[in-house]
């Protein structure tokens, strides 16, 4: 696991945090106090939530429809980064304008992981087009991302070990969770026929779930929004779309839906008839506090609109009955 640095600082820290309270007469048990973790995405701020309970408060840096890629952090993020007790990023330069600040925290004595990097290198994409880096968009493949889950437990618990029973029963209940999430995945996904696994998206972030789950991904961008789709690139895609009777593509919440639209067009004035089949989330979750605010209920929106609108058979509202908005 990449732990950047474990120092002796924040031992040093507890034990005068005690040593005060103890004198004013309220001293507070190791295992009563409560760290403060921050991560920098949704969908692995919702695994540590998951897996911390309440021994800690759960922050995360990026919110709904923000893009990690081109995300600049503000004064007041820094701040937040600064006082966390521990740290969590995707790593694989996913937060590409966030790595300085990362390494700053690491080396004022905070714990920071780099979550995605854990995974075996056997295990990651490394698309020719990324000029030999790794895709980072791993929480696309359900069974990927419960190996960042138990990378993230391993961690928390190595930073307090007192609550290590605590992670690791939280962590299995996860676990169980995800294991059922990905095996929906795979029933519903394999009812598309199988002439209809093309998934076409604005960029690159699918790869992982593509692998996963037998489908083609093509994206307009490549794997960061940075880069920007030509005129090439629109009409291969258009060829394509109009070759294999695809009938729908995807626009995604953190990135703009123009270039799809130009699909749609160039398909149209081909005579085929190509819709949005949904917007789906890519690098950040819906909105807090509801289901599509949460890693599963995230994956059950992707599954489940990309199933339906590519011809497959799913329930009327995702796996638990819970999407907010069931698409015809």
């Amino acid at each position: 696991m990449r732990f950047l640095r474990i120092g002796g600082r924040r031992l040093l820290a507890a034990v005068l945090v005690v040593a005060v309270l103890g004198l004013a007469g309220g001293a507070v048990s190791a295992a009563e106090q409560r760290f403060r973790a921050l991560s920098t995405i949704g969908m692995l701020g919702d695994l540590v939530a998951r897996i911390v309970g309440d021994a800690a408060t759960a922050e995360t840096l990026l919110g709904p429809g923000v893009d990690p890629h081109l995300y600049k952090l503000t004064r007041a993020d820094v701040r937040r980064l600064m006082a966390a007790d521990i740290v969590f990023y995707n790593g694989l330069f996913l937060e590409g304008k966030m790595a300085d600040a990362m390494e700053r925290a690491a080396s004022a004595g905070r714990p920071v992981l780099a979550a995605a990097e854990t995974l075996p290198k056997s295990y990651l994409l490394a698309p020719a087009e990324f000029a030999g880096a790794y895709d980072p968009h791993v929480w696309m493949d359900v069974s990927g991302w419960a190996q960042v889950a138990e990378a993230v437990r391993g961690s928390l618990s190595e930073f307090a070990p007192e609550r290590a029973s605590l992670f690791e029963e939280n962590a299995r209940r996860l676990q169980s969770e995800l294991e059922r999430l990905d095996t929906y995945a795979r029933t519903v996904l394999s009812t598309v026929p199988e002439d209809k696994r093309v998934l076409v998206t604005a960029h690159d972030a699918f790869n992982y779930f593509g692998r996963a789950y037998g489908f083609e991904v093509v994206g307009i961008q490549g794997i960061s929004t940075e880069s920007e789709a030509g005129l090439r690139r629109i009409q291969e895609i258009v060829d394509l779309l109009v070759e294999r009777q695809i009938p729908a593509v995807f626009v995604e919440t953190t990135v703009s839906d123009r270039n799809v639209r130009a699909l749609i067009e160039g398909a149209a004035a081909r005579g085929h008839e190509v819709v949005i089949g949904g917007s789906l989330y890519s690098d950040a979750m819906g909105e807090p506090g509801t289901y599509e605010g949460t890693y599963v209920g995230m994956i059950d929106h992707n599954v489940t609109t990309i199933a339906r609108a590519l011809g497959g058979e799913v329930p009327e509202r995702g796996m638990n009955g819970e999407l907010a908005v069931a698409r015809n």
